[in-house]
């Protein structure tokens, strides 16, 4: 495996057979992390693998991604001890899904895509390598300081006060995407600010097949002055490529079924303007977000995808782009 790398396994620049001074000072506080972690992967779990394909309508991937808390110890990333703080999360290729050897990848490729190409604010990410070769994606919290102190976060399904409890196991999938809207207008004194930035996410969201964004994947985090803010994006990933679903996570998708009518590019204006976005702000999300596809081609070519995974990719966000500018 490590002979075969071309591209930064951070930012997908070509020319770097390991962790370019870039993704090391974005990831690793700039230390001189190298790209093969000192221990083998952990094996897969069959048990996980028969739960996943009894409950995949309903099972979200974060439901059957094994995730390992990570911190940086000088150069070298190990597992945490009790009562340490974990700076970073490492997921290794689930024991479920179809796929899965390729998930690692899609994350890391998804979320390089949205920082990169969109400037979607993301948690920072690399792709990493066990001693046998196989990928891991690690991202690093963005809710730890690095004192190790922890900043307030709160995702939406804990902010519309729903759990498995109250809501069922299912809660994380009810309602639409402007119910969010309706929590951050609650929560945010900088709604207005940031509302079209959720809007970007959402639009990026259905453009790479990113069926598995629900309540738990946004979140709002708190600031250095004491309010909050959305949270940088995370679990950005093309689901489809590893479960069969739906465009939208939620249950009644973008909006409540009595608005959700005509082509997605109507569906997204109506969503824009109940969210209360401006007309104007709307149409440049959307000519940003219908614009770059030579950009999203040649990050796809530089990612760590498979070929056949490459081609499924890109011919899916196609699709997609094809659909979203449909008059």
């Amino acid at each position: 495996m490590t002979n075969e790398i071309k591209h930064c396994p951070g930012t997908l620049s070509e020319g770097f057979n390991t962790f370019s001074r870039t993704a090391l000072n974005r990831v690793f506080q700039g230390k001189k992390v190298h790209h093969v972690l000192p221990y083998d992967s952990p094996a897969s779990n069959p048990e996980t693998n028969q739960m996943f394909e009894e409950n995949r309508n309903r099972m979200s991937i974060s439901g059957v991604q094994e995730k390992f808390s990570v911190l940086l110890d000088i150069n070298k990333l190990r597992l945490i001890n009790e009562n340490e703080q974990g700076t970073y999360i490492l997921k290794p290729i689930p024991g479920a899904g179809k796929k899965p050897d390729q998930m690692p990848a899609n994350e890391h490729l998804t979320m390089q895509i949205a920082r990169q190409v969109y400037g979607i604010e993301t948690a920072e990410n690399a792709l990493i390598f066990f001693k046998d070769g196989t990928p891991a994606y690690i991202t690093k919290r963005f809710d730890v300081k690095e004192d190790g102190s922890k900043l307030a976060q709160d995702d939406f399904a804990s902010l519309a006060k729903r759990t498995p409890q109250t809501h069922g196991e299912h809660y994380k999938y009810l309602g639409n995407y402007l119910d969010i809207f309706e929590l951050m207008r609650n929560y945010l004194t900088t709604y207005k600010i940031e509302a079209p930035k959720l809007l970007r996410i959402l639009v990026f969201n259905y453009l790479f097949s990113n069926g598995d964004a629900h309540f738990k994947n946004f979140s709002i985090l708190e600031t250095p002055f004491g309010d909050y803010r959305l949270s940088p994006a995370y679990d950005l990933l093309n689901s489809h490529i590893h479960i069969e679903g739906k465009d939208f996570a939620l249950d009644d998708g973008l909006l409540p079924r009595n608005l959700a009518q005509g082509k997605i590019g109507l569906q997204f204006a109506k969503l824009a303007e109940k969210a209360e976005i401006r007309e104007k702000t709307f149409q440049e999300i959307i000519a940003l977000m219908t614009s770059k596809s030579d950009l999203v081609e040649k990050m796809v070519a530089a990612s760590f995808l498979n070929d056949a995974t490459k081609r499924n990719y890109y011919q899916s966000y196609q699709g997609k782009l094809k659909q979203l500018i449909k008059v």
